[in-house]
């Protein structure tokens, strides 16, 4: 009998979720990371993860969860899942660095009939011609000796109505036997697990969800640019097309994309259909399209003040929220990043709030932080609202910035404030 029930290979936005679900629903429960700073946090009672409160990790160490920089805990454990992070190298092609150190770890440790998991957002094919060769390399079969599937991630951080337990989990094994071995592990506690013919259309499925999102939102951020241009209330539009009761879904322009999701995975799927020899052209001209809106946004910003007889150059700019996603601490790609770095070289002097952030810097220069948002509105010459966090007072916003831009559409429009 194995001493761990699951060990989960990377501890982050993914990992610790999934570490906790599987914890509370009684399962023994081991957590590798190769970053001991996460480890010795982790250990002492200290979550750096937006979803998981210091309560939760110390229920779930009370429960004999723990943290470990030790491989060998996963010869111990019964299913291993791998949950590293898959981003973009310099060329914007994927990369699987990652990945693939953490399947070599698993490689090493592999046991005789350990079911192991790729949660990772990767191009389909990946499971199959990446991971399996090198778990292969243990001198252990897939799909005879060990069991060998794919699931991907659907974690929202933020999102307090859908969480692990309860939203779908997509699962495609390498033969029969592994999809259903690993339908069983999820099924322990996950409501629904919806069983898919094989790795492939599993890898598919996580592509197509980001990638969907990712089109429709160039295709409101576009619209935005031009509507601005006619004179149209395109936040107004959006409100009503989206009573229709059926074949509408809303999305809603911003000042870029950001997370891991959206910015990144659709370039996975650009990056698979371009190695059969054509471009994905939706996908790039949405990736085209998501990537100017931070120039377009300061170019807003230009404008506003512009109108009001002031350059740039020497104007206080206040950003409001510097995450990617409201009410959350994560940064990861966030637009706000762009946008800053864009006004410093016009010459703006930078200031930034934000509940979540307590120090944040463009490119190793660090960004001043205010406490008081009626002060930091009253001082600042444009007030610029990149993220709509609750905690935010948007009516001080409104009653007291000296110039606004909205891009989130939140804020009344009036004389010194205007909508993206």
């Amino acid at each position: 009998m194995s001493t761990y029930d699951l060990a989960v290979i990377g501890l982050g936005y993914v990992g610790m979720p999934l570490a906790k679900e599987a914890a509370g629903a009684g399962l023994r429960v081991v957590g590798f990371e190769v970053d001991p700073l996460k480890v010795e946090a982790l250990n002492a009672g200290r979550s750096y993860i937006d979803d998981l409160t210091d309560a939760d990790l110390e229920h779930m160490l009370a429960g004999g969860f723990t943290a470990t920089l030790d491989e060998s805990v996963l010869a111990e454990s019964a299913t291993v899942v791998i949950c590293v992070p898959t981003p973009l190298d310099e060329d914007h092609r994927p990369d699987l660095s990652a990945v693939e150190g953490a399947t070599a770890t698993v490689a090493r440790n592999l046991s005789r009939g350990t079911l192991v998991v790729l949660e990772s957002t990767t191009w389909p094919g990946t499971t199959d011609e990446v991971a399996r060769p090198i778990l292969e390399a243990s001198g252990l079969a897939a799909g005879t000796d060990f069991h060998l599937a794919f699931s991907p991630e659907r974690i929202d951080p933020g999102n307090a109505k859908y969480g692990m337990r309860n939203t779908p989990k997509v699962v495609g094994g390498y033969t029969l036997a592994c999809r259903e071995r690993a339908v069983g592990f999820y099924s322990r506690f996950v409501e629904q697990v919806v069983p898919v013919s094989g790795t492939r259309e599993a890898e598919m499925a996580k592509l197509l969800e980001n990638t969907y999102r990712h089109v429709n939102i160039a295709l409101v951020n576009e619209m935005a640019i031009f509507c601005d241009e006619l004179g149209v209330d395109l936040w107004e539009a959006i409100e009503a097309a989206s009573t229709k009761p059926f074949g509408f879904q809303k999305f809603l322009p911003g000042p870029g994309v950001g997370g891991h999701c959206i910015p990144v995975d659709p370039s996975y799927l650009s990056y698979t259909v371009r190695k059969l020899g054509y471009p994905f052209r939706f996908v790039e001209l949405a990736q085209e399209i998501n990537e100017r809106m931070p120039a377009y946004v300061v170019a807003r910003v230009q404008r506003l003040l512009n109108r009001h007889r002031k350059a740039v150059n020497g104007s206080k700019v206040l950003l409001l929220g510097v995450t990617y996603k409201p009410d959350i601490a994560d940064e990861r790609e966030t637009p706000a990043l762009p946008v800053a770095r864009a006004l410093v070289e016009l010459g703006a002097d930078l200031v930034f709030a934000d509940p979540y952030v307590k120090q944040w810097r463009v490119d190793g220069v660090e960004v001043p932080r205010e406490e008081d948002l009626a002060k930091a509105v009253t001082e600042a010459d444009v007030t610029l609202l990149l993220q709509q966090h609750a905690a935010f007072d948007l009516s001080i916003v409104e009653d007291h910035g000296r110039l606004v831009l909205d891009t989130r559409g939140v804020l009344a429009e009036g004389e010194r404030v205007e909508r993206l």
